[in-house]
């Protein structure tokens, strides 16, 4: 039941997200309700069609509540909230929540879901839920949702269920993760896209990427096609046409895997991904991680005022907290175009220091909002030369 991957030859331990804890600790919890069964262990089905088997505790029962809770397990890539426990409530209720702030869903009309204690609210724009809402993300809440539901037919059971999320330590970890800076406060999010985390050593992704690279050289390629991770996938596929079986994902190491592409005799290198991580080269941080740099908003505020922008401008771009918002804005303001130009001269500048003299490279820089936003270098001359080589 556990799930592993491999990184330079090393089998790694995958985790489960918190997502995931929570929808088991729900299904434990609906099961208790309304079967009065205690289990010690629940399968969990993630999207990333990997099945999990998720030890869960009783914490309190009621005539109608229940209550189960998960140890997190990060696997080996432990995080802040590595061994937190995620709690979750089932209880029976007789008539719809009247909060404008519980989560419903067309698809399950008699279940709803809420976060409590240590779980996050939204407190600013621009995240995936609105204002006023816990801090659970879709994915796990459709998981969660479909947990219960599941337990809720088989029982047989026309009554209205409410579910609720805990997590007691969520508000002192969260003080650890961007939560804060991000406007969610109170506690940490329910997180999880694929439902596991797989181990992501930095050691470990610089290998792999040094490992690929080293196998294009000695094959004889000379030009090298490179996405942060599957946004870049999807735009280097859907609107530059490129085939992306011998593509390179450099995660977060943007500087090392240009180094290593140097080094192993690349001439070409076409980096393809999302403003929000490859803006950070205008500064010159190339590992975009965000616990190693951020300054999103720094570089567009820079950059606005370049192309004319005033304070209230820069005052209006630094209340935002995600580049899609930014964008937003200058689009309004009849900026977007000046300021994305502007962004990417200052890239190509960075990574002419970087690269030399004897690679020709190229950017291309997409928003899930406005799509194609700019170039660098000569990135559609790169396209074109990379998908004559695809054809051979």
């Amino acid at each position: 039941m556990e799930s592993y991957v491999r990184k330079n030859q090393k089998k790694l331990r995958c985790g489960f997200t918190t997502g995931t804890c929570a929808t088991a600790a729900a299904s434990a919890a609906a099961t208790r309700l309304l079967f009065g069964i205690v289990k010690k262990e629940v399968r969990v089905h993630t999207p990333k069609q990997v099945i999990l088997s998720i030890p869960v505790y009783e914490e309190k029962t009621e005539i109608n509540a229940a209550q189960f809770f998960v140890e997190k397990d990060s696997g080996d890539d432990p995080d802040v909230t590595n061994h937190t426990k995620i709690h979750v409530c089932v209880r029976k209720v007789f008539e719809k929540y009247k909060s404008n702030y519980v989560f419903y869903d067309s698809v399950y009309p008699l279940l709803s879901l809420d976060g409590g204690i240590g779980v996050g609210r939204v407190t600013r724009e621009g995240l995936e839920q609105n204002i006023g809402y816990a801090a659970i993300n879709k994915v796990p809440r459709s998981m969660i949702f479909q947990a219960v539901e599941e337990v809720r037919k088989m029982a047989s059971y026309e009554g209205r269920l409410h579910i609720t999320v805990i997590v007691p330590e969520g508000e002192r970890l969260a003080k650890k993760t961007f939560n804060p800076k991000l406007g969610i406060e109170g506690g940490i999010s329910i997180l999880g896209t694929s439902g596991i985390i797989e181990p992501m050593s930095e050691k470990a992704i610089v290998d792999t990427i040094e490992t690929q690279i080293r196998q294009l050289s000695r094959q004889g390629e000379k030009s090298l096609l490179v996405t942060p991770g599957n946004y870049g996938q999807s735009y280097a596929a859907k609107y530059c046409g490129l085939n992306l079986e011998d593509s390179v994902k450099c995660s977060n190491y943007i500087g090392e895997t240009i180094d290593l592409a140097v080094s192993y005799g690349m001439k070409r290198f076409l980096l393809v991904g999302n403003i929000g991580k490859l803006c950070k080269l205008a500064a010159g941080i190339m590992n975009t991680h965000s616990k190693v740099a951020d300054g999103r908003k720094e570089i567009f505020i820079t950059h606005t005022i370049f192309s004319g922008g005033t304070r209230w401008m820069a005052e209006e771009l630094a209340d935002c907290i995600t580049t899609e918002k930014m964008l937003e804005k200058l689009e309004v303001w009849g900026l977007r175009e000046d300021v994305m130009k502007s962004i990417c001269q200052e890239i190509t500048k960075v990574l002419k220091h970087r690269m030399g003299e004897d690679m020709e490279f190229g950017v291309l820089l997409f928003s899930e909002n406005f799509g194609f936003l700019g170039e660098v270098g000569d990135g559609k001359k790169l396209i074109s030369q990379i998908r004559e080589e695809q054809k051979r």
